[in-house]
């Protein structure tokens, strides 16, 4: 069995082939889950779908067949050839996967390195996946090690300070064009997560916010969580808005375009649009004065926070090594407990069928029965003591499996489902707690 990332990124693919890629609502993320685990070769399966990313996270008995799989159901959702794909796609498995799933966790795959969305559109794919039933074991417990890596990232280093995600790079951008005045309106369409991060970036920048979207009442209840005044215009009136404000920033979960060349009028003045969904809100438009920016456009940016960052990156590329190793050493672990509970079971049972013969034939007081328990327990402990530590200490072993498969065989020792989803992702709890 084997983990296996497919990941199709900034790093590798423009945006007009990542927003062919993305799974802007859960109706197509669920229907392309469970054609996956359809699949007998696939046991689970999780997508994170984002503006600079789409990443299928697998458990499989075949990489090979997996991402072959994969590739040609992607082609058919996208549109786009099998070859181009494979082409481009970035293919991790084991190791390389689970190292590349604790580096996109912690933010260091990123557009901006260190933004702080990432890590809760994880757990959100996360969570979707596992309530769906399309992840249940060892996927859920690379994601426990992938979020206990970034926390550990966030401590060690300052990644997640300042601007560091798409919304603020793109706030940082329009305040770069109009300058340090005062009061500029701003418009923000739609009223998701992204939307609420650049209303905050732009109040901090000294914009005046104008937030449209076509859900008006949660546009509403998301300006009044600000105690800056944040007008709210009705979605009806978007073609008059985009033609009298210079600065707009979109975030829409539209799975096209919805601003387009019959909307824009010629202005006497500049303007500034940025476009951080994907696939893209903004059409291919041409306008005198009209700037547009897509999430690439803002990589000049993002070049110069990398470098700012190197030595921050390199402490938490150091932290996702060692947290990478330490995953699979746990997993072993996983493996041995099992082993070492069944051992002492069988010699509880050996124990229980033995006292009992033993009252029958009147060799021992019935009175006598717990005592003689407690002694037999005792030294069964003392007697499994030294090998059970032999057995954790191989856990580290290459030979490990070897050995507790020899130790199942001799005692006929059973698996134990139970004690195997003991350690499941601590996240698996709270599947409910985002609604």
């Amino acid at each position: 069995m084997s983990y296996l990332v497919i990941s199709f990124s900034h790093k590798n693919t423009d945006i007009q082939m990542r927003e062919k890629l993305a799974f802007p609502n859960e109706e197509d993320k669920d229907r392309f889950l469970k054609y996956l685990t359809s699949e007998k070769a696939i046991k689970e399966a999780i997508i994170l779908s984002t503006c600079n990313r789409v990443e299928i996270i697998i458990y499989t008995v075949s990489v090979s067949y997996a991402t072959e799989i994969i590739l040609e159901r992607l082609a058919s959702y996208s549109g786009i050839e099998f070859d181009d794909l494979m082409q481009r796609a970035d293919v991790y498995d084991n190791d390389g996967a689970i190292h590349h799933l604790f580096s996109v966790a912690s933010a260091l795959d990123s557009l901006v390195i260190g933004e702080t969305q990432i890590v809760g559109q994880l757990k959100d794919s996360f969570r979707f996946s596992l309530g769906k039933g399309y992840c249940h074991q060892s996927l859920p417990r690379a994601l426990h090690y992938a979020f206990k890596c970034a926390a550990a990232v966030r401590t060690a280093t300052t990644l997640g300070t300042g601007s560091v995600s798409v919304a603020s790079t793109a706030v940082l951008k329009a305040k770069e064009e109009v300058g340090n005045k005062e009061g500029i309106k701003a418009l923000v369409i739609g009223a998701g997560e992204m939307s609420e991060l650049t209303v905050k970036h732009l109040i901090s920048k000294g914009f005046k916010v104008v937030l449209t979207s076509r859900d008006i009442k949660k546009a509403t209840i998301l300006a009044q969580t600000f105690e800056e005044n944040v007008q709210v215009e009705n979605y009806a009136n978007l073609k008059r808005l985009l033609n009298e404000i210079p600065v707009m920033i979109t975030a829409t979960s539209a799975p096209y375009p919805i601003i387009t060349q019959n909307m824009v009028e010629e202005c006497n003045f500049d303007r500034y649009w940025f476009d951080i969904a994907v696939p893209r809100d903004i059409d291919d438009i041409e306008s005198d004065n009209l700037n547009i920016f897509t999430v690439d456009d803002l990589q000049f940016i993002v070049n110069a926070n990398m470098a700012l960052k190197a030595k921050q990156a390199k402490t938490a590329f150091g932290i996702v090594g060692k947290m990478s190793a330490e995953f699979f050493d746990w997993l072993k672990t996983l493996e041995v407990e099992p082993v070492l509970k069944h051992l002492y079971l069988r010699g509880e049972e050996v124990i229980d069928k033995k006292v009992n013969n033993a009252i029958k034939k009147g060799f021992i007081n019935r009175e006598d029965e717990e005592n003689i328990r407690k002694l037999c327990q005792t030294v069964l402990k003392e007697y499994l003591h030294q090998p059970s530590r032999k057995i954790k200490h191989l856990s580290k072993n290459m030979e490990c499996d070897i050995v507790l498969g020899a130790v199942q065989s001799m005692f006929e020792l059973k698996s134990d489902s139970n004690m195997l989803n003991k350690y499941r992702c601590d996240h698996a709890l709270n599947i409910n707690e985002r609604g």
